[in-house]
């Protein structure tokens, strides 16, 4: 009896213990997406390099370069409190950038499930640069 009552007791302070809000990745098809990107405040964050993003990025998205020495320091330049849709060309990127922001304190955060490769399979609009 003694024993149960300590381990309930232990349960109640790692409970009452835990402020944080917890951080959340919700992994999203196109069709999520593209109703999400319609949120007030949301953050769209398309992680592919400079050249991948000038063959065909998404309306409204910015580049931020997974590869690139800024990249850290790029990310924590996003408000952390806010919503953060991330995209890069099938999921992989994506996926390791969800789980840097979990680290970084980001609240939550939607990943593209098949990332671009599978929003533009599906038929999803994709712009490109002009580069004259």
């Amino acid at each position: 009896m003694k024993q149960v009552f300590t381990l309930l007791l232990l349960g109640l302070l790692i409970v009452s213990c835990k402020t944080e809000t917890p951080t959340e990745i919700e992994m999203v098809s196109p069709e999520e997406m593209q109703e999400l990107t319609k949120m007030e405040d949301v953050q769209l964050v398309d992680i592919r390099t400079p050249i991948e993003f000038e063959e065909g990025y998404i309306n409204g998205f910015q580049n931020i370069d997974y590869f690139s020495d800024t990249f850290d320091q790029d990310i924590q330049k996003l408000d952390k409190t806010k919503p953060v849709i991330v995209v890069c060309r099938s999921g992989k990127r994506s996926a390791k950038c969800s789980r840097k922001m979990v680290k970084a304190g980001f609240v939550k955060i939607y990943d593209l499930d098949g990332g671009l490769t599978k929003w533009k399979h599906e038929g999803f609009e994709v712009h490109t640069i002009d580069i004259p």
